[in-house]
């Protein structure tokens, strides 16, 4: 049980030193680790026409009530864009705007750097496992 306990607290405390860092690693463009993973999401080939914000809350694992106050900041700033939908006229999609889509190029290169250091020392199969472990936990905390 004891160890239950210590592995969740590290993952706690990962979890808020990855926002802090994550964060602090992109201070300078003036995003969050929570922007950048909205920016990331709506950044990929398959989602060039947008997503849903249920559909973006489900991809994101967060809440529509916390992805709304994320979404009026990065709207605000002119990075993403309502639109409607081209398959139902009745529903709206959130989408990177170009200004979108040119900070997201420029921040490829300082998320990976942060991603180079945080896993320093961990090699190519340690980072497989990694992903097996995490994938495995989301999984069986999802039918909690």
């Amino acid at each position: 049980m004891e160890i239950s306990n210590r592995l969740f607290f590290r993952f706690f405390q990962a979890a808020n030193t990855l926002h802090t860092k994550g964060t602090q690693a992109l201070d300078e463009f003036g995003v969050t680790t929570q922007q950048w993973s909205v920016l990331g999401a709506l950044s990929r080939p398959k989602v060039k026409e947008g997503m849903g914000v249920g559909e973006l809350s489900r991809f994101l694992l967060v809440s529509r009530q916390n992805l709304s106050g994320i979404l009026t900041r990065l709207e605000r700033d002119g990075l993403i864009e309502r639109v409607t939908s081209t398959e139902d006229r009745r529903s709206r999609k959130v989408k990177l705007t170009a200004k979108g889509e040119e900070l997201w190029v420029k921040l490829i290169d300082p998320i990976h750097a942060f991603y180079d250091e945080a896993l320093k020392g961990f090699s190519f199969d340690d980072r497989l496992q990694f992903i097996h472990y995490v994938s495995l936990l989301q999984r069986n905390m999802a039918k909690l």
